[in-house]
């Protein structure tokens, strides 16, 4: 036990292992022995230790803590908060193991749970540098950043060389929107632990936020040196050669999304080969599938006619709400709905890989013209509504899905475009399908705008209100896709990062012609935008009215 304590394993192993040759039923030697596995990675060698102690003595809460560890390591994370729980049935308040069943419950997701147990720790401990961690981390996983760091703040003034608190607390920065303080934060856990591989993906995350992408990558290939097969780096380099224009890389090492971080262990399986570019596709029927988002749905539904010209059969399986629209696409044999049966095919390609096996490039993106429209009878249904309505007519979105990775950045709070309703401003239509907060009351106190998203059935009724406007104001979202595929004049309000396909500079998009991108000059700064876009739509306006009604 000495040697163990001093930190001289091999040594105390032997001598453990000695003593059950001796005495294979001896409590003490059995649990000491797993804790040794357990501390050496042994988890499975560990648990057979144990739970022969345990058999032994059923009574020993120490060796309950002990098991409850093992079960940790292993995944079993329902099984240790067991063992956790027998531990404090025989031994009331043990700080080790609300310590520990803390640990279990944050794994499981029971973070309230988690929160109360460890408060108790600290009741009995209020030093605790874990404690004050798993604190952190239980705040953070309730959305409570600002408290968790704080907690974070506090495990490093008991303990300043845990590189846990400096990397979570770095997650906490980057979430609040604090993306230098975030570097900042990572390279603390860096200089205490150089081969955290997530702290070095995390922080190209946090300098990409700051549009530091050759930083970022450096930052990427740090990682991927450490763990060569680092999902979450490979996909997140992509996105900032994406950015940068380097559509060859980055669309190779895109196909890393699959094996991502959250992601399925085993996706979807569609029974064909998957087609990659590899052989043309004449007399062949391709399924084209959605895999991400409505608007990323939209932006790569251009490539379907484009496999057609080239004699393939193209059938397209999209989200529901997108059926109908996309119904109408030039070159497609067949639109499914999500969940409807499939008919028959020979290769399938998710539209997100189209880029990669059609080699596209900057200067090769298929964007002449429009390759979207509205139906006629979906116009005749808005028509009389929309027209009746004062030019300009400006349909507007100001906010994406609220379970978008990036929501905080791309979407806007209604009330900061109070700015825009001014007396010389246009008639706006807000096509914004969910509203937030105080969104329902700021439009019933607002003349100038026109809320009709909750009576849009799907985006074949919002793009037959995009063809009756004269403009689209959009923040990053499947409107503004929708608007630039159709060609219609679209304005897209972009964060001071933004998407890898609006690039980093410019107000022109390679991928929709027609539209116009007003950026952030600095994080959070959409008050700057907001002005821009309120002078430009003053122009606007004036330059609409004097152009007569139906021309």
């Amino acid at each position: 036990m000495a040697l163990q304590q001093q930190g001289r394993l091999r040594e105390a192993e032997k001598i453990y292992t000695r003593v059950l040759k001796a005495l294979p039923d001896q409590f003490d030697a059995l649990n000491l022995l797993g804790t040794i596995k357990a501390q050496r990675g042994q988890a499975g060698e560990a648990y057979r230790l144990i739970t022969a102690a345990l058999k032994v003595n059923p009574r020993a809460p120490d060796a309950w803590v002990n098991l409850g560890i093992v079960l940790h390591a292993l995944k079993r994370d329902q099984e240790a908060l067991e063992s956790f729980d027998k531990a404090l049935e025989l031994k009331p308040g043990d700080a080790d193991a609300l310590h520990q069943r803390a640990n279990a419950l944050l794994t499981l997701g029971r973070t309230q749970d988690a929160l109360f147990a460890v408060d108790q720790v600290l009741a009995l401990i209020p030093r605790h540098p874990q404690a004050r961690l798993n604190r952190g981390l239980a705040l953070a996983a309730l959305g409570r950043d600002e408290e968790a760091l704080a907690e974070f703040d506090g495990a490093l003034a008991l303990f300043p060389g845990n590189p846990a608190a400096h990397y979570n607390r770095g997650i906490s920065l980057f979430t609040v929107g604090r993306y230098e303080d975030a570097v900042a934060a990572y390279d603390g856990a860096l200089a205490i632990a150089p081969d955290h591989v997530k702290a070095w993906n995390n922080r190209g995350l946090a300098l990409q936020a700051l549009n530091r992408h050759d930083e970022a990558l450096a930052s990427y290939s740090r990682a991927l040196e450490i763990r060569k097969d680092y999902a979450d780096a490979h996909f997140n380099q992509a996105l900032a050669l994406l950015t940068t224009g380097d559509f060859r890389r980055g669309f190779e090492k895109y196909e890393w999304r699959w094996r991502r971080t959250g992601m399925p262990a085993h996706g979807r399986s569609y029974g064909r080969p998957l087609w990659l570019g590899e052989y043309p596709l004449q007399r062949h029927t391709i399924l084209l599938h959605a895999e991400q988002g409505l608007g990323d749905t939209i932006q790569f539904a251009r490539y379907v006619p484009l496999l057609a010209r080239t004699g393939a059969k193209v059938v397209l399986e999209v989200q529901p709400q997108l059926a109908a629209l996309l119904g109408q696409i030039e070159g497609a044999a067949g639109v499914v709905a999500r969940g409807e049966p499939l008919p028959p095919f020979d290769v399938h390609c998710p539209l997100g890989s189209l880029p990669l096996a059609l080699k596209t490039e900057p200067a090769t993106i298929p964007a002449e013209g429009s390759y979207l429209k509205a139906d006629d009878a979906r116009i005749a249904k808005w028509r009389a509504r929309i027209e009746a309505l004062e030019r300009p007519r400006v349909a507007l979105a100001w906010a994406g899905s609220a379970q978008h990775i990036n929501d905080r950045n791309r979407s806007i709070a209604l009330s900061r475009l109070a700015p825009l309703w001014s007396a010389a401003s246009p008639r706006f239509i807000g096509i914004q399908r969910e509203l937030r907060g105080e969104d329902a009351e700021l439009l019933a106190r607002g003349p100038r705008v026109m809320q009709i998203g909750a009576e849009l059935d799907d985006f074949a009724d919002t793009a037959a209100v995009i063809a009756l406007v004269d403009l689209v104001v959009s923040v990053d979202t499947s409107v503004a896709h929708l608007a630039g595929a159709m060609g219609r004049p679209v304005w897209i309000l972009l964060p001071f990062s933004p998407d890898w396909r609006w690039t980093l500079a410019g107000e022109s998009s390679p991928w929709y012609p027609t539209a116009r991108l007003f950026r952030q000059p600095a994080v959070g700064d959409w008050d700057s935008v907001i002005e821009r876009v309120r002078r430009e739509l003053d122009r606007f306006a004036r330059e609409v009215r004097t152009i007569p009604n139906g021309e």
